[in-house]
């Protein structure tokens, strides 16, 4: 059984919500601050986003390859104290504080990084290793494609689309300097100074709890390279891509367009691809919640060129045979099963006989029926508790959309929710109520409980991270500085009054 056992709290905070002078956070004197600001809080949990290279619409959720870094990540800093930019070039790349502006940083941040890239000694024995290791080989071929011909790869030449060995090995030569060993060079910087950070964070008693997307995006080198491991035409478009059905949020469902996988052909060879891909975000993470979870039971299915998800239908995934793989080998690897949305027996069935913990979101708790599984009073140990995640609303500004009849309501269940888990917390406005909350939320059975960093900091929907099923305006967010000594002191002092 893969249970997360030890009774503690933690924060959601992506990386690119953290505030510095560069227009995104980064892996630099910020998030290590960001980690002493936990350890003086007594947070056990730092939970964060995917930290992959993100694609077009900026989503941690859609990468160029599942298992890289983003280059945004890098510190800059750091270039410079290793010679690599001087201070009037890192002056140049300095930014308004406030929400991320994804269009200004494509115009400046490559620039940068390649002119870091320049002064960079490719014979340095630790990049001439992590070159020969090969780990990123199809990313950086994949990225020097899109650098020459842009577009997706279904539009490349196609000798390169159908990825004719000899020649990518001639692309690959022929564009060795200029682009190859840059790409690799970005993933070789952000492992370093992530790698470093973890064992920061790690060092302070903190463990970090990653994302796993289910699906990778179809303009990946995960999909470029391993045409077969999806339901691809001859000409490599999707047959079939991912999304969820029509429910009461969305009547005609969320089309996701993500191409599903050929679980078949993955079984026949023990789902070599799979546990990669789990390994390595093992190495990355201390602790992965792998988002949904669901898919693993059953996925929704819809034809490739519907305009809506009201065509798919439901097929089996591989089930309980994956995770019995997962353990047999790589042990026992920390996972949280993101099981959220339409849930049924079967999911119900394969989370319980894995092990995997569960998540319970209090925003949704408060519907007036006792059954429902979100109360305090239903959540059990082994699970993990959330005010939201990063695609609801704030606690408060889920809390200012309701008239005042219904926060009324609200709070009336809110006092009995804490009444029942023995809390005295006394409350009358929205803000309080929020707070309110985030306490109800510590208070629970769950073994973990996670605040995002909004919520703590009573922030309405202004500072919203994702609002799913739109493509603008989403992942923007940012802190304009660390919480101040008052949120400090009361979370300190709620986290230990509820033995997290």
């Amino acid at each position: 059984m893969n249970r997360l056992t030890q009774r503690g709290g933690g924060v959601l905070c992506h990386i690119s919500s953290l505030p510095n002078e560069y227009g995104i956070g980064s892996l630099g004197k910020e998030a290590y601050a960001f980690a002493d600001w936990l350890k003086s809080a007594h947070v056990k949990y730092w939970q964060i986003l995917p930290l992959a290279h993100t694609g077009y619409g900026d989503s941690p959720y859609s990468s160029a390859c599942c298992n890289s870094g983003n280059p945004y990540f890098i510190d800059l800093e750091s270039l410079r104290d290793e010679g690599l930019l001087d201070d009037e070039e890192l002056a140049s790349c300095r930014m308004p504080a406030g929400d991320v502006d994804y269009g200004e940083l494509y115009k400046k941040r490559f620039d940068i990084l390649r002119l870091a890239y320049a002064r960079f000694n490719l014979k340095d024995e630790e990049f001439v290793a992590f070159e020969n290791s090969g780990e990123f080989e199809d990313y950086a071929v994949f990225m020097s494609l899109k650098t020459r011909y842009a577009g997706s790869f279904d539009t490349f030449p196609d000798s390169y689309k159908y990825t004719e060995n000899l020649a990518i090995k001639d692309f690959k030569a022929t564009v060795y300097k200029s682009d190859y060993c840059f790409w690799l060079f970005l993933q070789f910087v952000f492992r370093k100074q992530w790698f470093k950070l973890k064992n920061y964070v790690n060092s302070l008693g903190i463990s970090i709890i990653g994302d796993l997307p289910l699906y990778v995006a179809y303009d990946s080198s995960d999909v470029w390279a391993n045409p077969e491991l999806f339901k691809l035409d001859e000409e490599l478009h999707p047959t079939e891509v991912a999304g969820v059905p029509p429910d009461y949020f969305s009547p005609t469902g969320q089309l996701w367009g993500n191409p599903v996988y050929n679980w078949e052909l993955m079984e026949s060879d023990g789902y070599d691809w799979w546990i990669n891909r789990i390994k390595k975000a093992s190495e990355l993470y201390d602790i992965i919640r792998i988002d949904h979870f669901r898919g693993f039971d059953r996925y929704f299915s819809i034809p490739a060129g519907s305009e809506t998800a009201e065509t798919g239908e439901w097929k089996h995934g591989p089930g309980l045979k994956l995770f019995v793989e997962i353990k047999k080998r790589l042990g026992d690897i920390a996972l949280i099963a993101e099981d959220l949305g339409v849930m049924d027996y079967g999911v119900e069935k394969l989370r319980q006989r894995t092990g995997y913990p569960g998540m319970k979101i209090m925003l949704f708790a408060f519907d007036g029926k006792p059954n429902n599984p979100y109360l305090p009073a239903n959540i059990d140990e082994n699970s993990v508790a959330y005010t939201g995640t990063h695609d609801n609303a704030t606690a408060l500004g889920l809390l200012n959309k309701m008239n005042e009849n219904q926060f009324r309501v609200f709070k009336s269940r809110l006092r009995a929710a804490l009444k029942g888990e023995g809390v005295e917390f006394p409350f009358v406005t929205r803000k309080q109520a929020a707070l309110a909350l985030c306490v109800c939320v510590l208070a629970c059975k769950a073994n973990l409980a996670i605040l995002p960093v909004q919520d703590l900091l009573g922030l309405d929907n202004s500072a919203r991270m994702n609002m799913p099923s739109t493509a603008q305006g989403n992942w923007r967010f940012r802190l304009d500085s660390l919480p101040d000594r008052k949120v400090t002191a009361e979370l300190r002092k709620i986290i230990k009054h509820f033995n997290r």
